[in-house]
């Protein structure tokens, strides 16, 4: 793991150059942005674990790529719809993943379960016609929080982190005036944190918890196809 730890460095780097640059109002900080997804394609390409992992992850990153960039690639259509579809599609490829590789869900993802109805307490009352649509894209970010779990801690945590951005960009569309202007960086600090844990935590518990199996059907004397 020491070549892939290491291809994380530029991507770390720059999230910390786009979250000062974005604390200092500077010009920088919409073109670091974009960097950081492709700096995260990196250690995927170095790791080069089997196909599956491979390319959904691959694309949960470009769609998140897409996702950060909707302002700039697609300027003549309406930013958050989109914004919203192409997360929402990282999301699911991130389900997808963890829904397919992994360990046992954690009893202690059920806390998910309760930061939805929490979130949905809270926001109801302002989303007006978007209820269900708020409730269902909900669910689909604990979706991602919960089966992350299934990854190992690095990735349950980057699961939890990723929540977490998603919880203040609903608070602040929903809710204007509750968050102050500098949670833009909290914000960027967290989603940087959460696809970084992602990222990794799918590289290495998926490939323990590949091995672990692999070898189970060792001991059985069978074979995997």
């Amino acid at each position: 793991m020491g070549r892939v730890a290491w291809a994380f460095a530029p991507y770390a780097v720059v999230s910390v150059v786009h979250v000062a640059a974005l604390a200092l109002d500077s010009p920088f900080a919409p073109a670091t942005k974009l960097l950081l997804m492709p700096l995260l394609a990196v250690p995927v390409a170095v790791a080069r674990r089997d196909a599956l992992v491979t390319v959904v992850l691959l694309a949960a990153i470009a769609f998140s790529w897409l996702g950060d960039g909707v302002g700039v690639v697609f300027s003549q259509v309406p930013e958050l719809p989109l914004m919203l579809a192409f997360f929402g599609a990282a999301h699911v490829a991130y389900i997808v993943l963890f829904a397919t590789r992994g360990g046992r869900i954690p009893l202690w993802t059920l806390v998910y379960f309760a930061w939805w109805i929490g979130m949905m307490v809270v926001l109801g009352p302002y989303t007006a016609g978007m209820l269900t649509a708020v409730a269902a894209y909900g669910l689909v970010l604990a979706g991602t929080a919960v089966l992350s779990a299934r990854g190992g801690a690095v990735a349950a945590v980057g699961g939890a982190f990723f929540l977490l951005t998603d919880s203040v960009l609903a608070v602040r569309f929903f809710l204007p005036d509750a968050l102050p202007p500098w949670s833009d960086p909290v914000v960027m600090t967290a989603y940087a944190i959460g696809q970084g844990l992602l990222v990794a935590g799918a590289l290495r518990g998926l490939a323990v918890h590949g091995q672990a199996g692999a070898a189970d059907v060792v001991r059985a004397g069978g074979t995997r196809l």
